[in-house]
Formats: structure tokens, sequence, C-alpha cells
């Protein structure tokens, strides 16, 4: 009886959770919304960080590649190494990520979900920890940091496409861009629809551009003021996404009790 309880009660949140539980087919804009603009908010708060405290951008790949190219070009073996291995903790972030989603799909998509999230918390607890606490300065301290940031954003930007159908991207900006200038061009042309997906779209990607945004500026700031106590406050937004299905599901069960109740006076 408890087993049929408890599985009817997980049937019935699993329809109710918004950010992490929809799925990327039958999603809402303010599922969308509301993840975009979580996560967007992280990683421009990381990589002011990273650019302030170690002048590396601790979200971008692209730069990344072209610093190897140019290690590789000057024959520098060390400094080749090191960016390879940032690069490479950025994919074994995403991959590690989507493994999580994999294995604990069946059980319940919204821990499938969660796991990476939480994975990301724990690894930015140890760099605000270890960063206070314990960070010397030294040239091995900060790559080992930097590689930390890099894995954390490889797990949150494949977790955040996988979810959303890889509509959210919540640090790549080269291809926002290129988004927003194909969806802004979709929706002014005269020879095309202005159809409510496209809308949808760009409300999407303006989010994650303005967030980001936003997240760096505040990022910045802090950072300044705090060092690398900022780094305490970025798992907080990261829980915010982890209960607000929880506290949406809540709500919405104890609104359809309350609705139940008046209708049997």
């Amino acid at each position: 009886m408890n087993y049929l309880y408890h599985s009817l009660i997980l049937h019935r949140f699993g329809y109710i959770f918004h950010m992490l539980t929809q799925a990327k087919d039958n999603r809402t804009l303010k599922a969308n919304l509301m993840l975009a603009s979580s996560t967007a908010m992280v990683a421009g708060i990381i990589n002011v960080a990273g650019v302030i405290a170690f002048l590396a951008f601790t979200t971008n790949v692209t730069g990344h590649v072209a610093l190897l190219a140019r290690k590789v070009s000057a024959q520098d073996v060390e400094e080749v190494v090191t960016v390879f291995v940032w690069l490479l903790m950025f994919f074994v972030g995403a991959f590690v990520s989507h493994f999580l989603v994999r294995s604990f799909e069946r059980r319940s998509l919204y821990l499938a979900h969660a796991m990476p999230i939480l994975t990301e918390m724990i690894v930015l607890l140890l760099v605000a920890i270890y960063g206070n606490h314990f960070f010397d300065g030294t040239d091995f301290e900060r790559e080992v940091i930097i590689g930390a940031m890099m894995f954390s954003m490889g797990l949150q930007n494949s977790l955040v496409s996988t979810i959303s159908g890889g509509l959210i991207k919540s640090s790549h900006l080269t291809g926002l861009f290129t988004d927003v200038g194909a969806d802004v061009a979709e929706w002014i042309h005269p020879r095309t629809a202005k159809t409510e997906a496209v809308k949808n779209r760009l409300y999407v990607r303006f989010t994650i551009l303005g967030f980001y945004f936003i997240g760096a500026v505040v990022g910045g700031y802090f950072f300044e003021l705090f060092n690398f106590k900022v780094f305490y406050f970025i798992p907080f937004i990261l829980v915010t996404i982890l209960f607000y299905d929880i506290w949406d599901a809540g709500i919405t069960n104890l609104g359809t009790k309350f609705t139940a109740a008046n209708k049997d006076q």
C-alpha cells in the first residue's frame, strides 16, 4: 500500500515539476526562462571571476582552442599540456553530466537532472573553500582552479542543453549571437510568419544574454570586494533551481487540495 501511495505521489509530481522535469518537447516558456536566467547568471559570475583572478576565460572553449594553437606554434610544451587539460576538463564535465542524466533518468527525471547540478555545487564550494583558506597564488593552484571551473561549466552547459533540447546554452555567447541574428531575421522578414515559436526563442535568447551580462557585472563587482567568497553565492543560485520545482509542486498540490475541499463543501 505504501509503495502504491508513493508511486502515485511521484507520478503526480512528475506532471507538476517545471524547470528540471518538463520534457524538452513539452517545455513551457516560463520553464525555459527560469532555467536560462539562473544558469546564464552563474556562467557570467564564473567567467568574470576567472578573468579577474587568473586572466583566463573559464567558460570560453573557443578562446582556449586558439590559445592552445598559439602555444603549440610557440612549442611551449608545458603550456600546451595545461591548456589541453583545461579543454579536457570541460569535455569531462559535459560527459559526466550526460552520463549522470542517463544513469538516473529511469528512476526519476528530476533526480537525473538534479545530479549534475549537485555535482557542480560541490565543485564550486570546494573552489570557494580552497580559494578563501588555502590559495597561495602559485601557478599550479591557478591551473587546477581554472580546470575545476571549466569542469563545472561543462557540467552545466551539457545539462541545460539536454533539458531544453539544445535551445539553452548558458555560456556559449558566440552561438547565442548567431542564433539571435537568425531569429530576428526570421521574425522581421516579410515572407516569414511571426510564429509563437520564434518569439519564444527570442525571449529565451535575450534572457540568456541579459542575465549573463548581469552575472558578469555583479560577479566582477563583488569579486573585487570579497574575492573567492563570491563562489559561496553561486551554489545558492543553483539551489534555487533544485528547489523551485519542489516548491512549485507543493504550492500546486496545496491549491488542488484546497479546491477539492471547497467542492466537497
